[in-house]
């Protein structure tokens, strides 16, 4: 008999690439319900937070759909695994520093703060293919990624960076605590290396 496939809410607050993310998800075996619903919510196995466009934008947004509540109670109190994605994953942070300085979700201590290359003939935003490199026993195959951002994350406590990437100077590529894992890349774009990167996401 086949291994039931998860169940996985990829929540819809109005700042998400949702239909390629909903895609890479199943393609990498997961069943996947877009919701703003917080009951479907606190039934989920899983829940993934993508995120396109700036920190403030997409925290209000958020905070608009009425859905953080379920969410904090899922993670946060029953330790439902989660994926942010790109500011999904910016939105983890304590604060975030993109057109002013907005709280986020404080899940993984740290702050957003825009990039600045060493090399100023590297551009921001950091758009395109960029190497991951894990760091040892992170359970993380190195590869490249799809990368769009002008902002990146710094949590504030380093062991919770379990992947990087360079540009013009070392970006979190990956972080996780506990069940709460984030990557700055977008696996939904980043050919079979994200899918394989969400699949090992689905089964860990």
């Amino acid at each position: 008999m086949a291994e039931p496939r998860p169940q996985v809410a990829l929540i819809d607050y109005g700042a998400g690439n949702l239909r390629s993310a909903a895609r890479a998800l199943i393609a990498a075996g997961a069943d996947v319900i877009t919701t703003a619903d917080p009951a479907a919510i606190a039934a989920a196995q899983r829940i993934v937070l993508p995120g396109v466009g700036a920190f403030a934008q997409c925290i209000t947004a958020l905070r608009a759909s009425g859905v953080e509540p379920a969410l904090t109670e899922a993670v946060q109190e029953r330790g439902v695994p989660f994926l942010g994605i790109c500011v999904g994953m910016q939105l983890l942070a304590s604060e975030g520093h993109e057109h002013g300085i907005h709280k986020g979700l404080g899940w993984l201590p740290g702050v957003v703060t825009r990039l600045e290359p060493a090399d100023p003939a590297l551009k921001v935003p950091h758009m395109g293919w960029n190497r991951v490199e894990p760091r040892a026993g992170a359970g993380i195959t190195a590869g490249d990624a799809y990368f769009v951002h002008s902002y990146h994350f710094t949590p504030a406590d380093a062991a919770d960076v379990l992947a990087t990437t360079d540009h013009g100077g070392t970006i979190a590529a990956v972080v996780r605590r506990g069940s709460i894992t984030g990557v700055q890349f977008h696996p939904e774009k980043s050919q079979a290396w994200g899918l394989s990167f969400l699949k090992n996401w689905l089964n860990s």
